[in-house]
């Protein structure tokens, strides 16, 4: 009929050919898992249909696009080193599924708990306003957001690149009005809050040069440098944000920040030194000690 566009019908394959497709992928390198999760977020199968492959090989399975298309960019992963989550333009995070591109980081894991600490530390009053120090991709501004709907949110990144990123990932998620975007650095960007900030989440820049230089090329040749090493001990932002800390945090109010697997002595320290009280250390999923946490005292 005229005016209306043909409907295309969605791709199929047999379980036992897309098995005999993935055994094909795999023996150009890489690993299953990373493979499973192209396949889960870029041709949508779930991980259930993914896990029940080898056990019923005879299913006629639904793909959102063609196994060509998967292999095109399975193999700019391998050759190129590009990160999946830049491949399909998306990354799961938390309960949320946000949207990463070139030029901002990656959230990972460990990141997450961030945001349950500082609700810990809320005790279920919601904070006045918050802050997210370096937002990158606006993952911990977002989820706060989520969490604490009638607060007021601020979230500053020196790039351009990832503010507009956080711009769209909170515009998705209809939290834009909720939390103010603001370019600058650190603290400086927030100077008109100081002294009323009740709750501030960091994760900013913190791997050494030395060990950058040495990452693995899908982070090093690909994910921003400015979001991830932070001089020679990498602690030059986290010098920053602590040195700052006790004139922008309210009276009481709690900063949070992320480090790196082996920094926490010192970052603690640094937060001592900038006079800071309930000092402490909290650790990851594996038990390592990734986050350095302190308050503002109430009588400043």
């Amino acid at each position: 009929m005229a005016g209306h566009a043909p409907i295309t019908a969605q791709p199929q394959v047999l379980g036992s050919d897309l098995l005999q497709w993935r055994r094909q992928q795999l023996r150009t390198g890489g690993s299953a898992a990373d493979l499973n999760w192209l396949l889960q977020f870029h041709a949508d199968l779930s991980w259930q249909e993914l896990q029940l492959l080898p056990l019923h090989p005879e299913r006629l399975l639904t793909l959102r696009v063609p196994l060509e298309e998967v292999a095109q960019l399975w193999q700019r992963h391998r050759s190129c080193h590009e990160p999946l989550q830049y491949l399909v333009g998306r990354c799961p995070w938390r309960d949320l599924e946000l949207q990463v591109a070139p030029g901002v980081l990656i959230p990972r894991q460990e990141t997450e708990l961030l945001v349950d600490l500082a609700l810990n530390l809320s005790a279920g009053t919601a904070p006045r306003v918050w802050a997210d120090l370096g937002t990158g991709s606006g993952c911990l501004a977002l989820a706060l957001a989520l969490a604490w709907p009638h607060s007021k949110g601020l979230a500053v990144d020196v790039c351009s690149t990832a503010l507009a990123q956080a711009r769209t990932n909170l515009l998705v998620h209809q939290r834009l009005q909720q939390v103010e975007l603001r370019q600058g650095d650190w603290w400086e960007a927030l100077r008109p809050e100081w002294g009323q900030l009740d709750v501030v989440v960091a994760n900013p820049p913190y791997i050494p040069d030395p060990i950058w230089q040495g990452l693995d090329a899908v982070v090093r040749d690909h994910e921003p440098r400015l979001a991830l090493s932070s001089g020679p001990d990498g602690l030059d932002a986290i010098r920053v944000i602590s040195a700052g800390a006790a004139a922008a945090l309210a009276p009481g109010g709690w900063l949070l920040v992320e480090h790196h697997h082996d920094q926490s002595a010192a970052a603690l320290q640094l937060l001592r030194q900038a006079g800071l009280e309930q000092v402490q250390a909290h650790a990851d999923l594996e038990g390592t000690a990734r986050f350095a946490i302190a308050r503002r005292g109430a009588d400043r």
